[in-house]
């Protein structure tokens, strides 16, 4: 049943973790970060209608819920909850996912890493400008791209796997939404799964993705790449996007993937026209009410070209920096980018502007 209830935090101030403070006038603390909300977007959703409201967060504990109550104590405690670890890395803090693509096409960087040893090193230099995770891709799912078959993309992507892994202790993720590259990513030390298709594309990759007992990252994608940019329709993309991610919650769990070991990621132009992605864009704190850390991939995407109309993929680095701290600003935990040194540079300047302290900073 499709949920009829959604609370977005709002009015994020910086507030120390964990300090004890009276939190109806100075702010929740954001799954257990120091970024704090002060009031919540309360949207109600009955059939096609759908109604906003904002309020104060004191108004959240004085308000009668009526038929809303456990349903928004729960989201509200999803909100407020800390998250665990990632494989040892610490998400009270922005972290940053370092893109290598070892693929002929991807829309940005394809044919790039032609090699092995290309390929190493550039994850071994995003590593170096400050990569909290190297995410290794072998089948581009860019709009229009076609599907690659399993033995294509193992050859592209077990090498550099095999080899990355003998030369550092970062987190690696394999971009795939295949079983088998799962499992055989998972054989080669891999420490994360990201799946564009959030484990629905390969009827088993659920059953793997349990068995390996790695993380997974569970992306909303509304088709398939060759085909989803077509005619997206959705009846409010950012609720509706919602609801898919917290359904595929639902069914790792029961498969036997524990919520803490789950990462979602709305999908920025997957399947969404510019208007749907500004909408996720604008939204995005939304989501912390699935109770999982959040990952935005928007780095050098076609909506930032759309916008700000650049046609070269290469020179919308301005702009994926500005989404990044767009989403970083509303709490988002994991940042997917090309440019990590950029990146990295802009997160702590706002951090140190924020919190006012250089220690502040990743």
């Amino acid at each position: 049943m499709r949920r009829s209830i959604y609370l977005r935090p709002i009015g994020f101030v910086p507030r120390p973790a964990g300090e004890d403070l009276d939190e109806t006038s100075m702010g929740v603390s954001l799954a257990g970060s120091n970024l704090a909300f002060t009031g919540l977007e309360v949207i109600e959703r009955y059939g096609k209608s759908v109604e906003r409201q904002c309020i104060a967060l004191s108004e959240f504990f004085e308000r009668d819920w009526g038929r809303h109550t456990m349903p928004a104590s729960d989201l509200l405690e999803a909100m407020r909850e800390p998250r665990g670890r990632l494989k040892g890395v610490s998400l009270d803090r922005p972290r940053i996912m370092g893109i290598v693509n070892v693929t002929p096409d991807s829309f940005s960087d394809g044919g790039k890493l032609g090699s092995v040893q290309a390929a190493v090193a550039h994850a071994l230099e995003l590593e170096a400008m400050g990569a909290d995770i190297l995410d290794i891709g072998g089948e581009s799912t860019r709009p229009g791209a076609a599907l690659v078959p399993v033995e294509e993309e193992l050859s592209r992507v077990l090498p550099v796997l095999k080899a990355l892994r003998e030369k550092t202790d970062a987190l690696i993720s394999i971009d795939t939404r295949k079983a088998p590259v799962m499992a055989a990513a998972a054989e080669a030390g891999v420490d994360i799964i990201n799946d564009v298709s959030a484990l629905t594309f390969d009827p088993d990759a659920l059953k793997v993705a349990a068995e390996t007992r790695l993380p997974v990252m569970l992306m909303h994608a509304q088709g398939d790449p060759e085909t989803m940019n077509d005619e997206p329709v959705y009846q409010d993309v950012v609720l509706d996007v919602f609801d898919f991610l917290e359904k595929r919650i639902f069914a790792c769990e029961a498969a036997g993937i524990p919520k803490s070991r789950i990462i979602a990621d709305p999908g920025i132009g997957f399947g969404k026209h510019l208007h749907h992605n500004i909408a996720v864009l604008a939204s995005m704190s939304l989501y912390h009410g699935l109770g999982v850390p959040l990952l935005l991939g928007a780095s050098r995407k076609k909506l930032i070209g759309q916008l700000c109309n650049v046609e070269l993929a290469t020179e919308r680095v301005p702009g994926s920096i500005a989404a990044a701290l767009s989403s970083i600003s509303q709490g988002v935990q994991i940042v997917r980018v090309h440019d990590v040194s950029e990146t990295k540079q802009a997160i702590c300047v706002w951090q140190a502007a924020l919190f006012g302290d250089e220690d502040a900073v990743i």
